[in-house]
């Protein structure tokens, strides 16, 4: 009797899914951004989403939630109703070394569901105008000369631009003093009006502002140049060999969010990735779209985990943490 009623209870619960499924989105979507407005996830997203709410029939709502290294903005997600109604905009900052320094009250794996693996942007070495250096060697040579740590923009402890740092101060002997911010937005602000000496930023974030003059760029965290920023050396060939970075992003919805509205979302996403007009304003910011194989939720899971175990063991050694 009990097997009958946990099948008959299955087979309603399956139905209510599906039910739910046909008729989701009946009113707008909210993505949760865990940074600044005018960043450089703030802009992917924005630009996303305006293509994804033609796909979707609903407008999608930005909501810039900051603080903690992004940690602030994944809990409203994870707390959210697992209606699709409330997802998560994430990278490898948030959704990956958030895990090795803050006691978050969160499962990073388990308490969300992947959706899509998004474009990743590969980072870039920039400083102030004032820094006397005009290449890597020459940046590297100054910070190693400074009486005190030169002072490194982050987005927080944890965030791309603080993993970044710590990459780079293993690979180049250099020390920095870490200044974090609400999002590399306001970072961005401080280094081109000469308050703090670099970042080690996403290329979507810099590279305008390398373009027009008001910060210096020296070197792209890959092992190729950047097809829109062919420009700027990679930083093997600027003489800093094997340091490369690319931060991936993400979407993720809370845990137990039916499967139907998780391939819904997917699909908007991947329709969005395919379009010409939306691909190139992300190509335009410096964005590598991910690989076609791996558009699936599950391709997005096994590269988070994937990354958790890379990186983890690199941030404990840095004896990073955050209450």
């Amino acid at each position: 009797m009990l097997k009958l009623f946990a099948a008959a209870w299955l087979a309603a619960f399956s139905l209510a899914a599906a039910a739910v499924a046909e008729t989701y989105p009946s009113r707008p979507i909210t993505v949760v951004v865990p940074f600044a407005a005018g960043g450089p996830s703030d802009a992917m997203m924005r630009i996303l989403g305006e293509r994804m709410k033609l796909s979707l029939g609903q407008p999608i709502l930005v909501e810039n939630v900051t603080g903690a290294g992004g940690s602030i903005g994944v809990a409203r997600v994870v707390h959210s109703a697992s209606d699709g109604y409330t997802i998560g905009f994430g990278h490898l900052g948030t959704h990956v070394a958030n895990g090795a320094i803050y006691k978050l009250n969160y499962d990073l794996v388990t308490d969300l569901e992947p959706i899509v693996l998004l474009p990743s942007n590969p980072m870039i070495i920039v400083s102030k105008n004032a820094v006397p250096a005009t290449s890597l060697r020459e940046l590297i040579a100054w910070l190693k000369s400074r009486a005190q740590p030169a002072t490194a923009g982050t987005a927080g402890a944890g965030s791309g631009t603080h993993i970044a740092g710590l990459a780079f101060e293993a690979a180049s002997g250099a020390k920095l003093q870490f200044v974090p911010y609400r999002g590399t937005g306001p970072a961005m602000n401080d280094l081109v009006a000469g308050q703090i000496d670099i970042i080690i930023d996403q290329l979507s974030n810099s590279i305008n502002q390398v373009r027009a003059g008001t910060i210096r760029g020296y070197a792209v965290t890959d092992a190729k140049r950047a097809v829109e920023a062919p420009e700027i050396p990679t930083t093997d060939e600027a003489g800093l060999q094997d340091f490369h970075m690319t931060l991936w992003s993400g979407l993720w919805a809370p845990k137990g969010t039916p499967k139907e509205i998780v391939a819904r979302i997917n699909a908007a996403a991947l329709d969005a990735l395919s379009d010409r007009r939306t691909r190139k304003n992300l190509e335009t910011l410096g964005l590598q779209m991910p690989p076609p194989d791996q558009s699936a939720p599950e391709a997005l899971g096994e590269w988070q985990k994937a990354e958790i175990a890379k990186w983890w063991p690199i941030i404990k050694a840095a004896h990073v943490a955050v209450d």
